[in-house]
């Protein structure tokens, strides 16, 4: 039997790769299907036979189920006798009918219909599943809102409008599972930390009772297609134990982690975000002093067209533009070699990659009438619909930039943790008047800090260094992760970073300290 299992999944990557091939890139990305490595789902499986007793028979069910990569280490893994029944449903028949002919005399029946249409039939004892990731912004929203009544009606799930199409699959399947099934989602890991993860959360949490889930290393993202980083979640239909921990384990393989921890559900219950696990064992308590006491934290600027609105200053000048409606803006982290930018008498920052930034209130009238190179090119700008963006379009001039003087100190919004340094973000010290892009965080001193400041101009300098020695697991605790190492941090996660270093620095801070604290009794 195995060397005839062992020909049938031959068979089936040979089909997978042909009928892949088929397709554009393009096209698998809308649909959300990446397909499922062999040695991944091999390794689920074997995981998944730990959990479903050894005296039991097996209902399998695989709500998107491909070409049967789950199917086919279902039957590697577990002895043919204690499969009972085996359903998979592929809505695209570019994948279904092709893989219903090679497991049609295999036990595996395939349904070429859309699972989310599907009346719930609740006698699968395990359930395992790649569902398709289709963002939400790929959904209509009429089939959004069907899609949110059909998930809440089967599994008390409450999903935003932003949830992705995976996260309907997890709760439609609720209502197919028996009491005491074993489920495992190989889904994104970003549910872990954006808001509308909150209710799948909240479902794994109360619903049923979560059992363990491994986080793939975000560096080593687990499909070669794929934009996110993965994780695979098991819970069992059950109601929660009153004391109750959940395995979290990162990196490695999911039968070999490298690193393990149990973290008890009160704890995820507080946390709003669990990719700070198993790295943190706890759930951060509220410190007294955060960056927000000390800095005021905005996004870079929205330019509404980076290619259109920021120039080089040779192209200023073969344009013949006028530089004086040009303001200096720091390029992409990747052009600074250094996190320290120095400037020129003019507030210019001393870079190889200068830029600048079209910003100016005058009318096109009064343009028109003073500088007519910039007319034209405001008339380029026109005939390529930049005025008709959506920034643009709500900016009186459209060409005008939101009023934001340099920050002192910017960090880096996006960052990946596999760099020359270890760190997934930079804070840079500016001396320029340059301003910056979203790219971007700007961090502007707090009424306080700035008192200070004035006081000692080495202040600023000695802030920035402790800032840059902020432990990564830090800042990687409030922001989020996303595939292949890429991590972001939004101005309210870095405003929450705990800012006791910077502190023990600034004078008076220990005092309103205490003053914040004797006002909590």
């Amino acid at each position: 039997m195995n060397g005839m299992l062992d020909v049938l999944e031959e068979q089936r990557l040979i089909l997978q790769a042909e009928l892949d091939s088929r397709k554009t890139q393009s096209e698998r990305n809308r649909l959300g299907q990446f397909a499922t490595p062999t040695n991944l789902a091999t390794e689920i499986l074997k995981y998944a036979a730990t959990l479903v007793p050894n005296d039991t028979a097996v209902s399998f069910l695989d709500p998107a189920i491909g070409t049967g990569a789950f199917y086919s280490a279902l039957r590697q893994v577990f002895p043919e006798s204690r499969i009972k029944e085996a359903l998979g449903f592929e809505i695209d028949a570019h994948y279904g009918e092709p893989a219903t002919q090679l497991w049609r005399q295999a036990g595996l029946v395939i349904k070429p219909d859309d699972f989310t249409l599907e009346p719930p039939a609740p006698r699968f004892n395990l359930v395992i599943c790649n569902p398709p990731y289709v963002r939400h912004h790929h959904l209509q929203n009429g089939e959004k809102a069907r899609l949110q009544a059909r998930t809440l009606s089967a599994s008390k799930m409450k999903l935003s409008g932003l949830a992705g199409l995976y996260s309907h699959f997890l709760g439609l399947a609720h209502a197919w599972m028996t009491d005491g099934a074993v489920a495992g989602w190989l889904i994104p890991s970003e549910f872990m930390d954006v808001n509308y993860g909150r209710a799948i959360k909240h479902y794994l949490l109360n619903q049923v009772t979560l059992l363990h889930i491994h986080r793939f290393d975000p560096s080593d993202v687990q499909f070669a297609d794929a934009l996110v980083s993965s994780a695979i979640v098991w819970f069992r239909n059950t109601p929660p134990p009153e004391k109750h921990s959940v395995t979290f384990s990162l990196g490695g393989t999911l039968l070999s982690p490298q690193l393990s921890r149990d973290i008890p559900a009160k704890s995820l219950a507080r946390a709003p975000k669990w990719t700070r696990f198993p790295v943190s064992e706890t759930v951060r308590q509220k410190t007294t002093t955060v960056l927000s006491d000390f800095f005021r934290i905005k996004r870079g600027l929205v330019t509404g067209d980076n290619h259109y609105f920021v120039l080089t200053a040779s192209e200023i000048t073969e344009r013949r533009l006028p530089i004086e409606l040009f303001r200096p803006i720091l390029p992409s982290p990747r052009y600074l070699p250094d996190d320290e930018i120095l400037a020129d008498e003019d507030g210019l920052p001393l870079l190889k990659h200068q830029l600048f930034l079209l910003d100016t209130r005058l009318s096109e009238e009064q343009i028109q009438e003073r500088y007519p190179h910039l007319s034209a090119y405001l008339q380029i700008g026109k005939s390529a619909q930049v005025h008709e963006r959506y920034i643009c379009r709500h900016r009186s001039p459209w060409y005008s930039q939101e009023t934001r003087p340099p920050a002192p100190i910017v960090c880096t919004y996006l960052g990946r943790s596999d760099g020359k340094s270890g760190r997934p973000f930079r804070f840079i010290l500016n001396h320029s008047d340059a301003t910056v892009a979203n790219v971007y965080l700007a961090m502007y001193p707090t009424a306080r800090l700035a008192c200070a400041l004035r006081a000692d101009s080495t202040l600023l300098r000695r802030i920035w260094l402790t800032l840059n020695r902020i432990a990564p697991e830090q800042l990687l605790g409030e922001g989020r992760v996303y595939g292949g190492g890429l991590h972001k941090l939004e101005p309210n996660e870095l405003a929450n970073v705990d800012a006791t270093s910077i502190a023990e620095l600034v004078p008076g801070s220990e005092r309103a300290m205490s003053a914040t604290q004797l006002s909590l009794f």
